[in-house]
């Protein structure tokens, strides 16, 4: 099998973004809806913006959801952004959300004081608290492009491989086995955001 780059479309999302990255890297990538080719996929984007409950009612509709399970049980390498680093895990507060339960943990809203913007919006540092080939050549504390409302608890703090303090810190990069997920968009963060991307379009786990 060629090391095809599938990109999922759930509809939640500007998926041409993330294309162009992963061109601007020398590769091609397909984006899809079709949940065969999700299941087919050699290596696996799974990004998105916007609200858990629309984007999971659209994951059930299309056979995304059971599709996405059946791929990483696979051991083949998969990454989520944004939304997609959010609903991978068991449940989001936001709309009280089943989600895909890859891993253990939930979705929680961002605690900031009352006056302090949500969503938390812009460019902010990502400290490596663990060793992940995704960090390769990237410089611990490095900026990358945040927007959202929520992040990920995951149930094990193992998991975490990066946080970010906005009023608090979050987690903000996760991993487990072949599953590899960021909060910050990489796609929009520049040099050190293609490298993560590049990374991962490296990284056989």
């Amino acid at each position: 099998m060629s090391d095809q780059v599938t990109i999922v479309d759930y509809h939640a999302g500007n998926l041409t973004s993330v294309r162009l990255a992963v061109e601007k890297l020398g590769r091609t990538a397909n984006i899809t809806s079709d949940a065969d080719e999700v299941r087919s996929a050699s290596r696996l984007i799974f990004p998105g913006v916007g609200a858990a409950g629309a984007a999971m009612s659209t994951l059930e509709a299309l056979d995304l959801h059971a599709a996405i399970s059946d791929y990483a049980a696979t051991g083949r390498p998969l990454l989520g952004i944004c939304l997609g680093a959010q609903v991978i895990l068991e449940h989001s507060d936001e709309g009280d959300t089943p989600c895909l339960a890859l891993i253990e943990g939930r979705v929680v809203r961002l605690q900031v004081p009352e006056a302090a913007k949500v969503p938390h919006m812009g460019w902010n540092g990502v400290e490596q608290v663990r060793d992940h080939p995704i960090w390769a050549g990237v410089e611990d504390g490095s900026p990358f492009y945040f927007v959202h409302s929520y992040a990920p608890a995951p149930g094990e703090e193992s998991v975490a491989i990066g946080l970010t303090d906005y009023y608090g810190r979050f987690v903000s990069a996760l991993a487990r086995d072949n599953v590899v997920a960021c909060q910050f968009h990489p796609e929009r963060s520049g040099r050190i955001g293609l490298k993560v991307l590049d990374n991962f379009l490296r990284w056989n786990p």
